[in-house]
């Protein structure tokens, strides 16, 4: 019999975070990993375009 996750609420997935997490910390976490990725990404975009400038 297949498993179906469907959840209608953030406070149910609170429910299942591992090792005791809560969601809004993860949140906050993640939000913060894609702002670092997303300016380490522009900056690597900027210095590759500066270097291959004749």
């Amino acid at each position: 019999m297949p498993f179906v996750l469907a959840l209608s609420t953030a406070g149910d997935a609170a429910d299942g975070l591992l090792f005791g997490w809560e969601i809004a910390s993860l949140q906050k976490w993640a939000l913060i990993y894609l702002g670092v990725s997303s300016l380490a990404f522009v900056i690597v975009w900027i210095v590759g375009a500066l270097r291959t400038r004749p």
